[in-house]
């Protein structure tokens, strides 16, 4: 892992009225680092990662993203087109709900090709080749790459959002609850080809969970978040095996109960 952050926040400050959603908050992730954000709902932690995406402005607070060149640039200071070609290009963001990442009246080899598209791929005979590599990588049977997401199940459409995200190879992935709302046995698989994905590719991953089990496979650090404030943070196994918060430890003895 590089020395400079990838992305690196600080101060940011949200409220909602009397709500306070980010109360000084500061993180950063690193090139090839999977970070975790917990916590209960309504701790804040799906707030943090769309003001770090740039989907949502802070009232307080930077957010700074350094490109592949080592230039670092404040990311609610660039323009709306200037963000959108960092979410086509360096960026990638695997929603919760498959839906909103998919275009659902587009077969799922055209999802994937989309994405290459954007970053100037022409050739459709490659793209029609990415597309179906992409298929196999995520467990989808590459004859049925012109069959539309709605035709899939909601475990297969989380899968084919993450090969239309990761399929132009972004530096750095957002991640909101991708198991949320799947079977426990669909969930099991999904975790481990995430793992498996971002293994092979050095991804840098800021994944948002209530999951501690998830968040324990999956990351290299861990951020504890409650009422918009980051209570505890550190290496996972660390904070998981040894947490030193009051609302961590809680939270971790609710898995031990279940």
């Amino acid at each position: 892992m590089s020395n400079a952050p990838l992305l690196e926040a600080s101060g940011l400050t949200l409220r909602y009225g009397p709500v306070t959603a980010l109360d000084d908050v500061g993180i950063e992730i690193f090139p090839g680092e999977v970070v975790a954000i917990v916590g209960e709902s309504g701790s804040g932690k799906s707030t943090l990662l769309r003001v770090l995406s740039g989907l949502l402005k802070p009232e307080a607070g930077t957010v700074t993203y350094r490109a592949p060149d080592g230039e670092a640039a404040d990311i609610h200071a660039m323009g709306e087109a200037a963000l959108r070609r960092l979410h086509r290009t360096d960026w990638g963001f695997v929603h919760q709900n498959p839906r909103d990442g998919l275009r659902m009246g587009v077969s799922a080899g055209g999802n994937i090709g989309e994405r290459l598209m954007a970053t100037g791929a022409r050739h459709y005979g490659s793209i029609r080749e990415a597309a179906t590599e992409w298929l196999r990588r995520v467990e989808i049977d590459p004859a049925r790459i012109d069959m539309l997401p709605r035709q899939f199940s909601g475990g297969m459409q989380q899968r084919l959002q993450i090969a239309r995200t990761l399929v132009t190879h972004p530096r750095l992935v957002f991640m909101d609850e991708p198991t949320g709302g799947l079977d426990v046995s669909v969930q099991a698989r999904l975790l481990d080809l995430i793992r498996e994905l971002v293994a092979d590719l050095g991804l840098a991953v800021l994944l948002v969970t209530h999951d501690i089990a998830a968040a324990r496979l999956l990351a290299h650090r861990l951020l504890v978040m409650r009422h918009g404030r980051v209570v505890e943070q550190g290496l996972t196994d660390r904070v998981l095996d040894d947490p030193q918060h009051e609302y961590t430890q809680l939270l971790v003895a609710s898995v031990l109960a279940a």
